[in-house]
């Protein structure tokens, strides 16, 4: 055996000025990229009130048959066609519209727009407005039924006692013809042991 067919170091040699050519171009090629692309993060509206009525109630003490090809949608609990999902409880429900994956999914930030001093005083000035109206409106319908109630409730009373003394006359009257017709046959009754 020679030890001229053995290299003294096995190790293999990595060519250095190479390779750093190639991550300096690409480096190069990755900031061309990053300046090609539009940097400006997504703008996302602020958080608003919802406009709609969340349904709870539709399905609310209904039988579905669920089969293995019922679509998700149709299937048991409420369906979120925003985010493509089921959620089995109303609880939960709730909780994923309101939750950052549902909004982010309609294009919102869960960030609130600030409001400034004037529309808060314009809102609470509008809301008293609406209190104040209610409560005068309600008021006078609220009586006027009140008493249309009452005054219905009194006549009902006064038919079923008018309509309870003719039959307590009416009864009585029978009674005393029964008796009558009986005395004049010779018996003490028509055979009834009620009376």
């Amino acid at each position: 055996m020679s030890s001229n067919n053995r290299p003294e170091d096995h190790r293999r040699k990595w060519d250095r000025d190479e390779y750093e050519k190639l991550a300096r171009k690409r480096l190069m090629d990755d900031l061309d990229d990053d300046r090609s692309k539009d940097l400006s993060p997504i703008k996302r509206e602020m958080l608003k009130q919802r406009d709609y009525r969340v349904d709870l109630d539709s399905k609310l003490g209904k039988s579905v048959v669920i089969t293995k090809a019922t679509p998700s949608s149709q299937s048991g609990g409420y369906y979120c066609n925003v985010c493509d999902c089921v959620v089995k409880d109303s609880i939960n429900f709730l909780d994923h519209i309101n939750g950052k994956k549902h909004q982010r999914n309609l294009g919102m930030s869960m960030k609130i727009e600030r409001s400034s001093l004037d529309q808060v005083k314009k809102r609470f000035e509008s809301n008293k407005k609406k209190m104040e109206e209610k409560k005068k409106d309600y008021d006078l319908e609220q009586r006027l039924r009140e008493l249309k109630e009452e005054e219905e409730k009194l006549k009902e009373y006064r038919k079923e006692k008018k309509k309870e003394k003719k039959r307590k006359h009416d009864e009585l009257d029978d009674e005393s013809q029964n008796d009558d017709m009986a005395a004049l046959m010779g018996f003490s009754g028509f055979g009834s042991s009620k009376k």
